[in-house]
């Protein structure tokens, strides 16, 4: 268990479009994409938003790092980085001891340990476990996984319960009214009741729809509230995949990169699985602004 309230870094109110991605992974070329189209879009370091997992599957952990780092971004804290930056044993990533997911990340998380430098783990070691900002009236906390739980899988069908647990377990730092979580790598935008739940998906790996897109997410700000957009990132996936085999052609990753599906789908619910294959479109919604907002 780790508590997302035990280091935060709070932004403060934020007067322009934030843009959200997770799960760099390791991958040099999604990570390059991901800048690039943030430069493209006037959107300064200061407005970008990391969940996490700097590091995983792909095959530059090393070149990954240090360009997130010298982006000067807002990273939070994913289990990849408490693990590596503190000597773990493991990825601590929630798969089930002895599965293929378990042994494939024994193999690169081994191979991401014995290539970062102390620089780079301590680093790691910094980042904050919650990130919390306002924007447009509305209090947004930034975690990996779960409140508790960094490792936690929270995905579009998970239980309502679920959620609103964490959202308990944050408001007792301060109120919020929306979580940004990673982890999952799947993107989603959900409201519950007065509350939202939003994950901008992976920009590593895709996300199991059958396409090799990447995701990431912008939340703008608007007179009557907040548009929040779930976009797709095309970048080098042939790239990614040829420093992946290179690095090590054991793993099934690199034909992930390609094909868009997931090689196990072990920590999926069966709704997630069920929509194995099927192409995303992304998604835009919008959030009106609280009529006593100004009154707040």
């Amino acid at each position: 268990m780790t508590d997302a309230g035990t280091h935060i870094l709070d932004l403060g109110e934020i007067d322009g479009p934030v843009l959200c991605f997770g799960g760099p992974y390791s991958n040099l070329q999604a990570t390059q994409a991901i800048l690039a189209e943030a430069a493209r879009r006037d959107i300064p370091p200061e407005r970008i938003i990391c969940t996490g997992d700097v590091v995983a599957y792909c095959g530059d952990p090393s070149a990954t790092t240090a360009t997130i780092r010298d982006a000067g971004i807002h990273v939070v804290m994913g289990n990849c980085e408490e693990q590596l930056g503190f000597n773990g044993a493991d990825c601590n990533c929630g798969f089930e001891d002895g599965s293929d997911c378990a042994q494939w990340s024994q193999a690169w998380f081994a191979a991401a340990a014995a290539n970062l430098s102390e620089e780079a783990l301590s680093w790691m070691q910094d980042l904050p476990r919650q990130i919390r900002f306002t924007l447009s009236g509305r209090r947004f906390a930034v975690i990996h996984g779960g409140a508790d739980n960094i490792s936690e899988y929270v995905f579009a069908s998970s239980a309502a319960g679920d959620k609103m647990r964490n959202f308990d377990r944050l408001e007792q730092v301060g109120p919020i009214d929306a979580v940004i979580g990673g982890h999952s790598g799947l993107p989603f935008t959900q409201f519950l009741g007065a509350m939202l739940w939003h994950n901008a998906g992976a920009i590593g790996m895709p996300a199991n729809d059958g396409t090799p897109r990447g995701w990431f997410s912008l939340l703008s700000p608007a007179s009557d509230g907040i548009d929040i957009r779930i976009q797709a990132l095309e970048y080098d996936h042939q790239a990614a995949a040829a420093a992946l085999r290179a690095s090590q052609p054991h793993l099934p990753y690199a034909k992930t990169l390609e094909s868009g599906l997931w090689p196990n789908m072990a920590v999926l619910p069966d709704a997630e699985q069920k929509r194995r294959g099927q192409s995303l479109n992304g998604q835009a919604v919008h959030w009106p602004r609280r009529r006593n907002a100004a009154a707040e």
